[in-house]
């Protein structure tokens, strides 16, 4: 996906709903993602999954974690607290789009890693 095709993509609703532990984002492109909050986990932006600069860490049993907190960062952000207490990730608006529009290549490719390492969603 081009940085220019979602530079400027902006939510115009972000929910939580614990009882489905997924978050749901709508954009002013009015497409809306329901994203669950294991996915949200293993795709988290932070560099203690990315590995920036190294290969991405793939991280097995969260099948059941859910988002304790959305916090607000800034005016084009936000942080996601799981219960896991996995905090670092910073998930810009471009980010959550493109986790929406690109959830299943990123789906299939989580549930292949975590095969070929004999890992497990459950804990």
């Amino acid at each position: 996906m081009s940085s220019d095709s979602t530079e400027s993509v902006w939510p115009t609703d972000l929910s939580y709903d614990p009882k489905q532990k997924s978050l749901t984002v709508v954009f002013d492109t009015g497409e809306t993602f329901v994203l669950a909050a294991e996915y949200l986990r293993v795709e988290s932006p932070s560099a203690e999954v990315q590995a920036h600069g190294g290969e991405k860490i793939i991280v097995g049993g969260r099948r059941h974690v859910g988002i304790m907190e959305v916090e607000p960062v800034g005016n084009y952000a936000v942080r996601l607290v799981f219960d896991d207490l996995h905090d670092t990730g910073i998930y810009s608006w471009r980010t959550l789009y493109e986790l929406g529009v690109e959830h299943d290549d990123r789906w299939a490719v989580y549930l292949a890693a975590l095969n070929t390492k004999g890992l497990s969603r459950d804990p």
